[in-house]
């Protein structure tokens, strides 16, 4: 054997090397805290009914339900440009009633990061009433929610972009 080879040491059944240990170790503390930061749902902003929404088409009223869930949630907002790598993408169609009530929340496209789907889910229910759809009655429209792993977000209507 060289004299700069180190002899190595039988390891016992499902030990790890520091490395790989230290590694599992770092994946699971970030894992928790993502999980935790999104067990945590806010509350959204408490205001008065909204006023009644004057769009004509569903793109139109899509802007105004995207602001509104700005106002309810403004502190979760990320502000700016988003980062390359987001912690979850989701694909929302939201079912609404002529009242602006909240009849269904489909997750079209669920992101990869189980615990934001439920979270998007949920936060979208208690944001209602939205702005009724005045013209256009019951309406349903889909939504990009661009997740941060701080537990920010923002909508693809109203994206900043990304870095």
């Amino acid at each position: 054997m060289p004299p700069t080879a180190f002899p190595s040491r039988p390891r016992a059944a499902g030990s790890c090397s520091p490395v790989r240990c230290l590694a599992a170790l770092c994946l699971s503390v970030m894992t928790a805290a993502a999980q935790a930061q999104f067990a945590m749902l806010p509350a959204p902003a408490t205001a008065s009914a909204p006023p009644p929404s004057a769009a004509a088409t569903t793109s139109e009223y899509k802007r105004d339900a995207a602001r509104h869930i700005y106002a309810a949630y403004g502190s979760r907002i990320y502000r700016g440009k988003l980062q390359p790598l987001l912690f979850g993408i989701a694909v929302v169609e939201t079912h609404l009633g002529p009242d602006g009530q909240v009849i269904d929340v489909v997750m079209v496209r669920p992101p990869s990061a189980r615990e934001v789907g439920p979270w998007v889910v949920q936060m979208i229910q208690r944001a209602g009433p939205f702005p009724p759809p005045a013209r256009l009655g019951r309406t349903r429209f889909t939504e990009v929610w661009l997740v941060d792993k701080s537990g920010t977000f923002q909508l693809d209507t109203l994206t900043e972009g990304q870095l």
